[in-house]
């Protein structure tokens, strides 16, 4: 008579299968953290240049001035040192959004060029405050594409160095997947 419970040799096998379906999508429904650095040059126009003011209706001294309207495209890098690996490039606009003008709204990717995420991007968007270096703030990760499809989060900015010329944050990832 043969038995209805299932043999250990086969209990053995779906357990292999479905560990290893499991490393097959490592963070699929986790957390996870990454960590890259923003190089943005912040004078002039031209090749050099990553910050493209296309409306400037103040005549304040602040970018975020409320109704400035600015467009960028700068270098992700694997570290701070402007020689570190470029991954990829963060692209967006900016629109000073405050009567104050001490803040801007975002609206950003983050498209990845090199490594592991090759291929992939984050969408972002929030405030970007006027404020002193190494202040830290939040903007929300609200979708991606490639490996980061279904991305939540959240991504901590911190400006780590400033010469005339350039800005260099350091960007910080929080994301999980749905």
């Amino acid at each position: 008579m043969a038995s209805s419970a299932p043999s250990s040799s086969l209990l053995l096998h779906l357990f292999v299968l479905f560990a290893a379906a499991a490393a097959a999508s490592p963070n699929r429904n986790g957390y996870m953290h990454l960590r890259f650095y923003n190089h943005e040059r912040i004078l002039g126009s031209g090749p050099n240049a990553t910050v493209v003011y296309s409306v400037h209706r103040t005549t304040s001294s602040s970018v975020s001035g409320f109704g400035n309207v600015y467009v960028y495209d700068n270098l992700l890098r694997a570290g701070v040192e402007t020689d570190s690996p470029i991954i990829g490039r963060n692209q967006g606009m900016g629109v000073g959004s405050s009567m104050a003008e001490n803040s801007g709204l975002t609206n950003f990717q983050l498209v990845f060029t090199a490594g592991e995420y090759n291929g992939s991007s984050l969408a972002l968007q929030g405030l970007f405050p006027v404020a002193p270096l190494e202040t830290v703030f939040e903007r929300a990760i609200t979708g991606g594409t490639g490996k980061f499809r279904l991305a939540r989060g959240y991504l901590l900015t911190s400006e780590v160095h400033a010469t005339n010329t350039t800005l260099t944050g350091q960007l910080d990832a929080y994301i999980t997947f749905r």
